[in-house]
C-alpha cells in the first residue's frame, strides 16, 4: 500500500514538474504576476510567434488619403475611428500584419486590433487604473483569440473581451470605443480629409497580401480552438454582434445582407443595422483587393433629437421613413431634409461565430 502510495505521489509530482515546466515555457520572457489570474493557465495556447514577434505599431505615421490610395483599394477594409470630431482610418492590410497600434485620437490614447483569427476589429481606450497602458501581441491564444499584454505590468488581456485574465489587473476590463470596419472608398465618403495609417510602420512586410488566404470559408474550422461551439451555426459564418450594459446580442451575415436594414432592441435599447455592398472580405483571397464582397455593417441608435427614425431598405441604399433622406454605412446622412446629420455608432463589431459564441454563450442570435 505504501509503495502504491509513494507511486501515486511520485506520478503527481511529475505531472505537476511537466505542467509547470509548459507553462513556464509558454510564459517565457513575460514578467508578470502569476498568482493573479482567473483562468487556468493550461488555456493559453502557444500561437507560433512569441512575445512580441508579431510586432505592435507603437508610433505610427498618417498620410493623406491621396497617398493612400497609391497601394489601397478602394474595397479593401479599413477600421474607421472617430473621436472627438478627429477620424482616421487603419487599414486592415496593415494591422494583419501587426494585430495592435497603439496611437492617440482626439485627445483619447487607443490600442486599434484586430485579430485575423476571429476576424475581430476591436479598438480599446488605453487609459486604465491611472497610467496610460501600452499594448503588445504575446503570441498567446485562447479560444483562439488574440491574448494581448500591457507592458506597464505584462498582464494579459484577451482581445475579444478586453478582460485582463493574468497578472495585476486580472479582473478588469478595458473600455470599447465605438468603431467600423468599413471600405476605403466608404471611408473617403464620410471623411474626406481624414488620414491613414501608413505602410512606414519600421518593418518589412507584404502588406496587401493575406498571409490567411482562404480562411474566410465558412466550412473551414477555427483554428487551435479547444472549446466547443454552441448553438446550429456554422462556426464561420459571419455575424454582426452588438454589446450594450444589459445585453449582447448577434445577427448573422444571412440575415442582415437578406435584410439591407434592421430594427431591433438590446437592452432595452432601440437598434438599427445596416448591412451595404462594397467591402471585401479581409481574409478570402491571397490578395486582399481581389477578395470577394461581403458587404460592410453599422449598427446605429436610430434616435436623433427627440424623434426615433424608421429606416428601409431600397435598391441598394438606405432611406428613413420619416423625411426619405439617405443614408450611408457611417450612419450619416447625404441627401434629404436631414443631409448632414450622423446617427451615434453602437459597440459592436463584425466577427466569426464561433468567437462570439464562445465569449457570449448565452447570447441570443437572430439567424
Amino acid at each position: 500500500m505504501k509503495n502504491i502510495l509513494r507511486l501515486f505521489l511520485m506520478i503527481s509530482f511529475l505531472l505537476l514538474m511537466s505542467y509547470n515546466l509548459a507553462i513556464s515555457q509558454q510564459l517565457r520572457g513575460f514578467d508578470t504576476n502569476l498568482d493573479k489570474r482567473s483562468i487556468d493557465l493550461d488555456e493559453l495556447i502557444d500561437g507560433g510567434p512569441g512575445k512580441d514577434g508579431i510586432p505592435s505599431i507603437d508610433n505610427p505615421d498618417f498620410i493623406s488619403q491621396e497617398e493612400a490610395s497609391d497601394w489601397l483599394r478602394g474595397r479593401e477594409p479599413v477600421i474607421s475611428l472617430e473621436i472627438n470630431g478627429e477620424a482616421r482610418a487603419y487599414p486592415i492590410q496593415i494591422l494583419m500584419w501587426h494585430e495592435i497600434a497603439n496611437d492617440e485620437l482626439g485627445g483619447v490614447p487607443v490600442s486599434v486590433t484586430f485579430c485575423p483569427l476571429c476576424y475581430s476589429a476591436i479598438v480599446f481606450d488605453r487609459r486604465h487604473g491611472g497610467e496610460v497602458l501600452e499594448f503588445g501581441v504575446s503570441g498567446l491564444l485562447r479560444h483562439s483569440d488574440m491574448i494581448m499584454f500591457d507592458r506597464q505590468t505584462e498582464s494579459l488581456w484577451q482581445q475579444f473581451s478586453g478582460e485582463a485574465l493574468v497578472g495585476d489587473y486580472t479582473g478588469d476590463f478595458l473600455t470599447i470605443i465605438p468603431s467600423q470596419l468599413i471600405s476605403f472608398d466608404q471611408f473617403r465618403e464620410t471623411y474626406p480629409d481624414a488620414k491613414v495609417l501608413s505602410r512606414d510602420t519600421g518593418h518589412r512586410r507584404n502588406y496587401g497580401e493575406n498571409p490567411y488566404a482562404g480562411y474566410d470559408d465558412i466550412n473551414n474550422s477555427p483554428f487551435l480552438l479547444r472549446k466547443d461551439v454552441p448553438g446550429e451555426i456554422s462556426p464561420m459564418e459571419k455575424v454582426v454582434g452588438v454589446r450594450t450594459e444589459n445585453q449582447v446580442k448577434g445577427y448573422t451575415y444571412s440575415v442582415t445582407r437578406e435584410k439591407g436594414v434592421l430594427h431591433d432592441t438590446v437592452g432595452g435599447e432601440p437598434v438599427v443595422i445596416f448591412h451595404l455592398d462594397g467591402m471585401a472580405s479581409a481574409l478570402d483571397n491571397r490578395e486582399i483587393h481581389r477578395s470577394r464582397d461581403d458587404g460592410a455593417t453599422g449598427v446605429f441608435s436610430p434616435i436623433l433629437g427627440d424623434k426615433e427614425l424608421a429606416f428601409e431598405y431600397r435598391d441598394g441604399k438606405v432611406y428613413d421613413l420619416n423625411t426619405e433622406s439617405e443614408w450611408i454605412i457611417t450612419g450619416r446622412a447625404v441627401s434629404g431634409p436631414l443631409e448632414g446629420e450622423q446617427l451615434e455608432t453602437m459597440v459592436y463589431g463584425d466577427y466569426f461565430a464561433f468567437a462570439w459564441l464562445v465569449f457570449y454563450p448565452e447570447t441570443e442570435m437572430m439567424k
